[in-house]
């Protein structure tokens, strides 16, 4: 693979859309890159089709799109040309394929204003959008399964900080983005991500080197649970997006 006309429109999509991310795969190696943005790109528009529209049949169909499009990939069946899908079908296999098809399903939360049922349907919501993310993206880089529940580990307090640096958005578009939202649970709930969370040496170890670019999302996720511990008023303020000059320093310590 190359950087050709797809893959640098996958890569302005996510610097456009997902900074955060695009640092991390910059900060990575040329192979890395060619692997993560396709697969980045694709997460930056299922996570935006339920927000374009205010009908929820044109949302629902806008995710089936891209269930219909995995599913191409995932049967070997010739894949529809497109910016995303195109590169996208380079890197995934059709196990990887699968997973990422359960990120698109649970998107569909986003389409509607219930809120969750309870602690375990967000904890799974977390583990299908931001969990099956990230372990597509390390398998795509060569890691076996042998990793999984360490990745998960991650990739849930990964997901649980930028979930919560959404939910003044999410509540000013009238969803209740909370299963409790009072300060001291909102701590716990970062405090239990954050004692769950591995260190990078230990998931260094379970990772062949290849995949560990993969890893460099979460760069900031132990700073912003240990903002949300120490003041969980920060969340509903709208107040957990550090500094650049913060931001550098824990990506050079991620990557």
């Amino acid at each position: 693979m190359r950087f050709d006309a797809d893959m640098t429109a996958c890569a302005a999509l996510v610097e456009k859309a997902d900074p955060d991310r695009f640092a991390a795969v910059m900060a990575g190696p040329l192979a890395a890159r060619l692997v993560l943005f396709p697969i980045y790109a694709f997460n930056v528009e299922v996570a935006r089709a339920p927000w374009v529209t205010q009908e929820p049949m044109i949302a629902e169909m806008r995710l089936q799109w891209w269930r219909d499009a995995l599913e191409e990939i995932a049967e070997g069946r010739a894949v529809r040309r497109h910016e995303v899908v195109t590169p996208l079908a380079k890197v995934l296999t059709p196990h990887t394929a699968q997973l990422l098809d359960r990120a698109v399903a649970a998107r569909r939360w986003d389409i509607y204003k219930d809120p969750f049922e309870d602690a375990a349907h967000f904890e799974r919501y977390l583990e299908e959008t931001a969990g099956s993310l990230m372990w597509a993206a390390v398998q795509a880089l060569g890691a076996s399964g042998a990793a999984r529940e360490s990745v998960m580990a991650l990739s849930r307090a990964c997901g649980l900080a930028r979930f919560l640096q959404a939910v003044p958005e999410l509540e000013a578009r009238g969803r209740i983005p909370l299963v409790d939202g009072r300060a001291g649970a909102v701590a716990a709930l970062a405090a239990k991500a954050l004692r769950e969370m591995p260190a990078r040496r230990t998931l260094n170890r379970a990772l062949p080197k290849p995949a560990r670019p993969a890893l460099t999302e979460a760069f900031l996720a132990e700073l912003i649970l240990k903002q949300v511990v120490r003041r969980p008023a920060s969340v509903a303020e709208g107040r957990l997006h550090p500094t650049p000059l913060r931001r550098t320093y824990h990506l050079w310590r991620w990557s």
